[in-house]
């Protein structure tokens, strides 16, 4: 049986140890690492999972996740200081690129994703990139740890990784500022503050999982959307004052700014 361990304890790690463990995974194949006492007891008391203060120990592991900030990195290469060949790393580090993973930990099997904070309620939207060293069977134990708490979606090319930065990885944070908006024009248009929210908050869950069903958001659109009626002068209002390329435009500077981060 595969032994995994994760390096860091933050709410990342937590969120995807607590998906793993409800798919079936045993808390005693799960090690976390983290200097953290008071993170290391939480860890314990909430999964029931072994934890260590010692990067080394994680070594012993089939699979080692990489949770710490992106600038920790290389301290916890040097701290590792084991031979990984045959154990799969898998870095949810933000910008960190797999030549830069493999010049700090070898020619090993690296599995790079980028995670959304939605993967915290196990609703993540997770893209996934392997390198050369990683075998078929790694790149699926990567794909069944990152679907434990949400969808995986396995890109052939590294670069587009900042693409999924751009969809889903800051994507949250539009429908965060599109609900914003929302209840503040509901508020203007007279509605007590916390109707305007319910009413959005309910609108935004029902939207999404409508389109979840599988029609395209095309077709859901037309159907409430009569000809002259109230929707439509509404959607006309957005289209004529460019929301499609507000977004757009958005998510290409996004999509940027992860590439510069990418190259230091």
């Amino acid at each position: 049986m595969e032994k995994i361990a994760f390096i860091g304890g933050g709410n990342m790690a937590s969120a995807i140890i607590g998906g793993m463990i409800a798919s079936g995974w045993t808390p005693s194949r799960i090690t976390v690492v983290d200097p953290n006492a008071d993170q290391r007891n939480r860890l314990t008391a909430q999964h029931g999972v072994t934890t260590a203060d010692e990067v080394a120990s994680a070594a012993a592991a089939d699979i080692i996740v990489l949770a710490v900030k992106p600038q920790v990195i290389a301290a916890v290469a040097k701290q590792m200081d084991a031979d990984l060949s045959g154990k799969l790393i898998l870095s949810i580090a933000a910008g960190v690129t797999i030549e830069s993973l493999e010049d700090l930990f070898g020619p090993v099997a690296i599995a790079r994703t980028m995670p959304n904070t939605p993967a915290l309620l196990g609703l993540g939207a997770t893209g996934l990139y392997v390198n050369d060293h990683t075998t078929d069977a790694q790149r699926m134990a990567a794909r069944e740890i990152i679907e434990a708490f949400g969808i995986c979606v396995i890109v052939e090319r590294e670069h587009l990784l900042d693409a999924v930065t751009a969809v889903s990885g800051s994507g949250p944070a539009y429908y965060f500022l599109m609900i914003e908006e929302m209840i503040r024009a509901g508020i203007i248009l007279g509605l007590p503050p916390e109707d305007a929210r319910a009413l959005t908050l309910q609108t935004a869950l029902g939207a999404a999982a409508m389109a979840a069903q599988g029609d395209s958001p095309e077709d859901l659109r037309a159907r409430v959307t009569s000809p002259n009626g109230t929707t439509h002068a509404a959607i006309v209002s957005l289209q004529k004052n460019g929301f499609g390329e507000v977004i757009a435009k958005a998510m290409t500077v996004c999509r940027d700014r992860a590439m510069e981060l990418g190259r230091g």
